[in-house]
């Protein structure tokens, strides 16, 4: 169970394994009190502001838990992490990561690298390098199982 708030909720893409790309906070402005299955898969490419209107302070810090939040998933590849900010206090709250996120040319993920000047070709790209990456670091895993007959 968890306090309801009056929120905004905000957004973060995140790209990498090591060496991570972080973008500007987004948000979705919701057509209603807040952003409905209507909203999100009946009416087409949503309202966003990418950045989202944030004091610069609030937005940094949230790009920092953002990377804190990947990095301790041990984060590959993509996720987008997002935030719940309380309209009322300015508290922000960690919501989710989110390790697999829409991934169209109108979802927020693709839309905030876009903004940081990463376009969707490119991000197509980028991701295929770090999977390709990932996998060569993997086949570098010494991986030993020994099982001891005398017993």
């Amino acid at each position: 169970m968890e306090r309801g708030i009056e929120a905004r909720e905000i957004e973060i893409s995140v790209l990498g394994n090591e060496d991570i790309v972080v973008s500007q906070p987004g948000e979705i402005v919701p057509g209603d009190e807040f952003y409905t299955y209507k909203d999100k898969y009946h009416s087409g490419d949503p309202e966003t502001a990418i950045p989202a209107p944030l004091p610069e302070q609030v937005s940094e810090q949230l790009r920092t838990w953002a990377v804190q939040a990947y990095r301790a998933i041990d984060g590959a590849g993509l996720a987008r992490v997002d935030f719940l900010l309380d309209k009322n206090s300015g508290k922000a709250w960690f919501n989710e990561v989110n390790t697999m996120p829409g991934f169209t040319q109108i979802s927020m993920y693709s839309k905030l690298l876009a903004h940081g000047g990463l376009d969707y070709k490119q991000l197509i790209d980028r991701l295929i390098q770090l999977g390709l990456e990932r996998k060569a670091e993997q086949g570098r895993t010494l991986r030993k199982f020994e099982v001891d007959n005398d017993q």
